[in-house]
Parts: structure tokens; C-alpha cells; sequence
């Protein structure tokens, strides 16, 4: 499916990312077209507010975005093309998924995602790269909650699947319990395998799977 450009004005995206530094579990991103006048009060990066506050706001954003979508890049394709790369194809399949052809990106962080990426366009969006996007920025603080809250919600369903690595707590992260749990059962299948600390050190040079 192409996108076709929109008629009725610009329509200016807020692009973020949840688990990009986590050793389990998915990249997910999210795109989010606000209109000018919303009700949100609270909103801001998604990592200055408590699950309590995120899971209330998540919805509500979807109810007053002009356009949403979610994206993801599974572990499998993180070990393969490498997390930036998976970054950016997870935040394509975000914009993809709004069904509606963007004409800005803003985009949190310092990159620009690849024009092979948005190859699904019949026109190329403007891009803006903006550090710090998720706390000044409306649409990209809603992109940020949204991919952290299905992010999480998802590890949440693997903590069922994989039990013993505490995938409900720490979602994923190489906090010190998490570490513990791969040196006692090794990765799982939704374990980035190129990532330092879920393989031994000896594994990961001789280029080991682990499993």
C-alpha cells in the first residue's frame, strides 16, 4: 500500500521509541498527528510519568489524535540489521500504519530515519530531528507514551510466556535481577542475542547462537 499525500493540510507527525537500550523484547515506536487544540493535561515524556499516569493518558490520545500508529521491530531482526537500523524500521511501520502520508516527521532524538525506510510515500515528509523532542514537543511526548505503554504491555504477556527473568518488572532492561536470571537460564527466544550481557563474553566472540 502506498501513501498518497493528504488534502486536507499538512499534517505534522510526533515520532518516539520504547526498549531501544533493553536486552528482551521488541523495539516498538509510535507516530502521532495531534490537532492544534487537544486536552492532555500531564503530558510529557513518557519517562516522567509514573505506569498510573501513562496508562491514563494512552487512551486518551487516541481518542483526540488526528492519526496514530505503532510499529515494531522484533529480537530476531534487532540481532540482524543492528538496533539503529530496527529503530528506524520500527518507526516507519509506525508512520505506515497511520494511514495517512505525513508531510513533517519530528522525530525525538538526533537522526533522521533513512529515505529507504519511508519508500511507501509518494512523497518524501520534511524531517526534523529534535533532541529532547519528547519533553517540548506535544505529538512526539503522545508518540512517547503510546510506544512505552504497548511496549510494556507486551513484556507483560512475555513474563507469562518466559517466566523467571522478571520481564513484568524491569520490561526488559539489564538491571541487576535481569543479569542473574540469563546467568542462571540463558536467553529465550525474545532475547537480543548480539546484545553484551545476555550471551557469555565467550559465546558472543566466537559468535555462538546461545540457544
Amino acid at each position: 500500500m502506498r501513501l498518497t499525500s493528504a488534502t486536507c493540510g499538512p499534517l505534522v507527525v510526533g515520532i518516539d521509541e520504547a526498549g531501544r537500550g533493553c536486552l528482551a523484547g521488541p523495539v516498538v515506536a509510535a507516530a502521532v498527528v495531534l490537532p492544534e487544540a487537544c486536552q492532555l493535561p500531564g503530558l510529557t515524556d513518557s519517562k516522567k510519568l509514573s505506569a498510573t499516569k501513562r496508562d491514563r493518558l494512552a487512551p486518551a490520545i487516541k481518542v483526540q489524535a488526528v492519526a496514530w500508529g505503532l510499529g515494531v521491530a522484533w529480537p530476531a531482526e534487532v540481532d540482524r540489521i543492528n538496533i539503529l537500523q530496527a529503530t528506524f524500521a520500527a518507526m516507519a511501520r509506525a508512520v505506515r500504519a497511520m494511514r495517512a502520508a505525513p508531510t513533517v516527521l519530528r522525530i525525538d532524538g538526533d537522526k533522521r530515519i533513512p529515505a529507504a525506510y519511508l519508500n511507501f510515500l509518494d512523497e518524501a515528509p520534511v524531517q526534523e530531528a529534535i533532541i529532547g523532542g519528547d519533553l517540548t514537543v506535544p505529538a512526539i511526548s503522545a508518540a512517547s507514551i503510546l510506544a512505552k505503554t504497548s511496549r510494556d504491555r507486551m513484556m507483560t504477556v512475555f513474563a507469562r510466556q518466559f517466566p523467571g527473568y522478571g520481564f513484568e518488572g524491569h520490561k526488559g532492561y539489564g538491571v541487576a535481577a535481569h543479569l542473574a536470571a540469563l546467568r542462571q537460564l540463558g536467553p529465550c527466544r525474545i532475547h537480543r542475542l548480539t546484545f553484551r550481557g545476555v550471551l557469555p563474553e565467550t559465546s558472543r566472540q566466537l559468535g555462538l547462537p546461545g540457544l
